[in-house]
């Protein structure tokens, strides 16, 4: 069973690519632009497999990616290929409407012409399409889209053009939307690896604001078990929120950080 995994470079998408790539009853293409968040350093060995395939290409070069779903004829898509950095998002919106927009809507496109008997689209998301949680409760899978950066407004647009695609051309589709991933390989400029390198260098930790500012910590294994078990045993056109039940203030583990990496 061919199996298109976009963004598997990356940080989450390494992780998704390496456990998939274990089950030989799929063929996994891993399709990524290789730009400052994708590194193939985070899949050595695993051109070793028979299983796996590294494609180099662009999301948003449409012609590129009818060819690669027409040659290829992939059963299903798992789509994490995005741009994902808040700050980045602020100096330079438009490059995330590009690639999380219009790169989604290609892989819709290119998925609809070449449909495959029981396929899925499964697109990743995040909880920050949901805006900023109160003083209690959890974000559910009905919770309002309140996005409070271009960032997220961008990975809510693409949220709502696969279920429009869906919608209009009765697409098998799945969104999961998780919450703040952690764990090996993770991309320097995020908070965990940010404090880490701060810690072990002597510098001074950046935390915004008062350090009470609350995040649900997902380990990044964790979240790659569970896109596996959605794809497998999801309803299409649902969508899955994906957690840690691992909440912490910035500043708590900030102080955690200190006394591990301090040992």
């Amino acid at each position: 069973m061919n199996v298109l995994v976009t963004g598997g470079a990356g940080f989450i998408g390494s992780h998704v690519v390496k456990h998939f790539v274990k089950d030989p009853e799929y063929h996994v293409y891993n399709l990524d632009k290789l730009t400052y968040a994708g590194n193939l350093n985070n899949l050595i060995g695993l051109e070793e497999n028979e299983n796996y395939t590294f494609i180099h290409g662009d999301i948003l070069d449409a012609a590129f990616i009818q060819n690669l779903f027409e040659k290829h004829q992939f059963h299903h898509v798992i789509h994490l290929a995005a741009e994902s950095h808040v700050d980045r998002s602020i100096s330079d919106p438009i490059v995330f409407a590009k690639t999380n927009i219009l790169g989604t809507i290609n892989l819709l496109h290119s998925f609809k012409a070449n449909r495959q008997s029981g396929g899925l689209f499964y697109h990743i998301s995040t909880d920050e399409v949901y805006g900023t949680l109160g003083e209690t409760g959890l974000f559910t899978e009905t919770s309002p889209y309140q996005p409070n950066s271009p960032y997220a407004a961008s990975k809510a647009s693409s949220d709502h053009f696969v279920r429009a695609y869906a919608e209009t051309y009765k697409l098998p589709v799945i969104i999961s939307n998780c919450s703040n991933n952690y764990g090996p390989n993770q991309f320097p400029e995020k908070f965990i690896p940010v404090c880490i390198q701060a810690i072990v260098n002597n510098k001074s930790i950046p935390i915004y604001g008062d350090g009470n500012y609350t995040r649900d910590w997902l380990y990044v294994e964790d979240h790659a078990r569970a896109i596996k078990t959605i794809l497998e045993q999801a309803t299409p056109g649902e969508t899955y929120n994906i957690g840690g039940l691992n909440e912490w203030k910035n500043l708590d583990l900030v102080k955690v950080l200190i006394r591990e990496t301090d040992k």
